[in-house]
């Protein structure tokens, strides 16, 4: 049996390919959870220092597996499924201390969505569409999308996706806000690989830390917010990687950061 999540180390960039395209990587048990042991296992990689997440195939994800036997079940407790499965996921997602660039190859809908969402930069392929599916089976957005699409889009464009469900072209999500840039089909994860190899020779420390400080971000005021900046600026101040920067500066010659 094919393994549903690929993982592949070229340097300092773990891919990490969802990997059921005969039913467009949808999202059941065993892929959910080696999406998080990938996610766990780029984290506790000192080599690795940004992570690429793609699909297999036509599609990024098509969102949650209603192939499976109890798909649909009132007996089922879809929050138990949420709370165990995909929250950690989301989580560790946007707590990962690299950052992560979403390459979306094909369709992103529900759960899928959200996951692509949850990366810190994400691309799009020309034929990408994004889906907030979840109305459409008499479901609500999550696994994070309804706290995604509010900060990304503004509040009117995120009831409006939330509400109608209808697909949105990849050019489309990037004139929202919702991805970052769209690339030609055949370039997408060729230049996202290029991306993450650029953010992997970069200071990593840097990074995590500014995820910290995004994280936080809508959730504090502004005097909170200073603070906590002050806080992590402190930390960066300390690195190594913030002595080189400086040095290279002065120096006029191009920095070496080794992620410390």
């Amino acid at each position: 049996m094919d393994e549903p999540v690929l993982y592949r180390v070229d340097g300092a960039v773990a891919t990490v390919t969802l990997n059921r395209p005969e039913v467009l990587n949808a999202l059941d048990e065993a892929l959910l959870t080696a999406l998080r042991a990938a996610v766990a296992r780029a984290g506790e990689d000192d080599t690795v220092r940004a992570v690429v997440i793609t699909g297999a195939g036509r599609a990024f994800s098509a969102g949650a597996d209603l192939g499976v036997a109890n798909a649909g079940s009132a007996e089922v407790d879809l929050g138990a499924k949420l709370r165990s499965r995909y929250h950690p996921l989301i989580l560790a997602m946007r707590d990962l201390p690299k950052p992560i660039v979403s390459a979306v190859n094909g369709v992103a809908a529900g759960a899928g969505m959200s996951i692509a969402l949850a990366g810190d930069v994400v691309l799009a392929a020309a034929s990408a569409q994004f889906l907030q599916a979840f109305t459409k089976i008499g479901l609500i957005p999550d696994a994070g999308s309804t706290y995604f699409l509010p900060r990304y889009v503004g509040e009117m464009r995120a009831r409006a996706l939330a509400i109608l469900a209808e697909k949105i072209l990849a050019s489309e999500a990037e004139r929202m806000g919702l991805v970052w840039k769209v690339l030609p089909d055949e370039a997408l994860l060729p230049y996202a690989q290029q991306l993450a190899t650029q953010l992997a020779a970069r200071p990593t420390r840097a990074y995590a830390l500014a995820k910290r400080a995004l994280n936080a971000s809508l959730g504090n005021d502004l005097a909170t917010q200073l603070e906590l900046e002050a806080e992590l600026q402190r930390a960066a101040g300390h690195t190594e990687d913030f002595r080189e920067g400086v040095a290279a500066f002065r120096a006029k010659r191009a920095p070496v950061f080794k992620g410390r």
